[in-house]
């Protein structure tokens, strides 16, 4: 009995190890977490204002001198810099986050499996890096420029300057002036003009990771450069449902992540074929494959046996 229970013990010591070091791990990446939202905290206003500057150049070039946001509640701009520090917190804990889940995973990894899995952990953050700033410099300028065109923004000021009028006698009453219809301005929120701004980067961020996604699906066997190649049409359809899921309703900016993300399902092809012919040349060396043959052999033998089995055997004959 007391065998068996030594077994048993024996048995599960593995697994309360890596329940150990998990609970470590995940201790230390919330730490990180927190530290990194306190910081982003201390420097969420001036955050705010580089998320808000693309809105603010487009209401100045509209004409508006001393572009405004408000907000319509006691909590709301607190809750708005709340909602910064944490995105940020998070990306200036990601580093630390990415180390401790690396050192959970690696010792479980062979040799090779690191140095083929640790690229793509370095180029994601990269890549998101790339997409979150083509968003903010390129994408958002022309959606606030779609949005807010539409809209006369002057207006809004030329209301607020009619009725300071200097040098009038203290008696002097002001007369508006009546006009007929209803007249629409733009007083923007902003929590409202920071979501179009986080969706755009989040949106461009995650985009971005197709080449990172794709050509580590390739390394592992999972998709190849041929099967991507005959999936275009279907890709172009996916892509423009995304882009209509995840930007505003706006034919320019779908347009722009539709151009944007397709390039990148061509470039990922490009990597993924890369990616093969190293696999093809290290089996060739191996002996594994011959000199006539490559990857896709067995399954173009395959096709070719079903187009035999299914051929009419009187055209056959």
């Amino acid at each position: 009995m007391s065998t068996s229970e030594d077994e048993i013990e024996d048995s599960s010591a593995p697994l309360i190890e890596h329940l150990a070091e998990l609970r470590t791990r995940l201790i230390r990446s919330v730490l990180a977490l927190v530290v990194g939202i306190v910081l982003a905290f201390v420097v969420a206003e001036p955050i705010l204002q580089f998320l808000l500057a693309p809105i603010e150049e487009t209401l100045r070039n509209l004409g508006d001198p001393a572009p405004t946001l408000q907000y319509t509640s006691p909590q709301e701009y607190l809750f708005t810099l709340f909602r910064i520090s944490m995105v940020f917190g998070f990306a200036l804990a990601f580093p630390v986050i990415a180390h401790q889940l690396w050192r959970f995973v690696a010792p479980g990894l062979y040799r090779t499996e690191k140095s083929a899995f640790l690229p793509f952990i370095l180029a994601s953050p990269i890549m998101f890096m790339l997409g979150a700033a083509f968003a903010h410099f390129i994408v958002t300028p022309l959606a606030m420029n779609f949005f807010l065109g539409f809209a006369d923004v002057s207006s809004i000021f030329a209301n607020l300057l009619s009725g300071s009028v200097e040098n009038l006698p203290p008696d002097a009453a002001i007369v508006p002036e009546t006009t007929e219809g209803v007249r629409i301005t733009f007083f923007g929120k902003v929590n409202e003009s920071l979501d179009i701004t986080l969706k755009f980067i989040m949106a461009f961020g995650l985009c971005f990771q197709l080449p990172v996604l794709l050509t580590l699906m390739g390394k592992a066997g999972l998709v190849s450069a041929r099967g991507l190649g005959n999936m275009r049409k279907y890709a172009m359809v996916g892509i423009l449902v995304l882009a209509a899921l995840v930007t505003p309703p706006d034919v320019v900016t779908q347009l722009i992540l539709f151009v944007v993300v397709y390039g990148l399902y061509e470039v990922s092809i490009q990597l993924v074929r890369m990616v093969e012919k190293k696999r093809v040349q290290r089996l060739r060396e191996e002996g594994v494959l011959g000199e006539d043959e490559d990857l896709y052999s067995e399954f173009d033998d395959d096709e070719d046996e079903d187009e035999g089995e299914g051929e009419d055997p009187d055209k056959a004959t």
